[in-house]
């Protein structure tokens, strides 16, 4: 996959890791909201201290990341943390921040799982992966295998039922959809049977692929 050197505003790109050997690094629940939660504290421009620093100091009460902040580096626009992974639709509020964002996140998650877990060593096969959006109908797709990861790894038999996915705010909440308008989709029905239209992801899913190798 080519990487680029600069994430310039405005641009909007699936970001995506895995755990070294596939590890369950997200099994337990309070590990998926920690990771939630790293990502909020170091999303904040206003953020000028660890987030274990933070913690110590001061508890606070994180929201939904699918929520639009103030200060922010990237707007999310989508999300799914499967057991052994993660992936992340984001648009890029402020330029050439992105790397810094999520080695930020990674590097404090890792801290954190090797205290708790008494191990030592990276937790991610290598660097994060990028692939640029670029037309609105790939953005739409791409919205949709993020939020599908939980069906077509059987972990549950509705993708709102996945507790770590943006999917469930969607069709759940009409205000998510007219936050995100970049989707161009404004009715919850129109994005629900988009997503759940199996026959048509299975003839999209090889593009999918295709473009997170490139």
């Amino acid at each position: 996959m080519k990487r680029t050197n600069r994430f310039i505003e405005g641009e909007i790109y699936h970001v995506f890791n895995k755990s070294i050997s596939k590890y369950g690094i997200f099994n337990d629940l309070d590990n998926g909201q920690r990771f939630l939660n790293t990502f909020q504290h170091y999303n904040s421009r206003l953020s000028l201290k660890s987030y274990s620093d933070f913690n110590k100091r001061k508890k606070f009460n994180y929201g939904n990341i699918i929520n639009p902040i103030e200060n922010s580096y990237c707007k999310v626009l989508t999300y799914c943390i499967m057991p052994d992974h993660y992936h992340f639709l984001l648009k890029i509020l402020k330029s050439d921040s992105l790397s810094k964002l999520i080695s930020d996140i990674e590097n404090s998650y890792t801290r954190f799982f090797n205290i708790k877990f008494e191990r030592r060593g990276p937790l991610w096969q290598n660097c994060f992966k990028v692939v640029k959006i670029r037309f609105d109908d790939q953005l739409l797709r791409v919205s949709r295998y993020i939020h599908l990861n939980p069906i077509v790894k059987r972990l549950v038999d509705r993708p709102e039922d996945w507790i770590f996915s943006s999917y469930k705010d969607f069709v759940t909440n009409k205000n998510v959809l007219k936050n995100i308008k970049e989707l161009k989709v404004q009715k919850i029905i129109e994005y629900k049977e988009f997503v759940e239209n199996i026959d048509n992801y299975s003839k999209d899913l090889t593009n999918i692929k295709k473009l997170m190798l490139e």
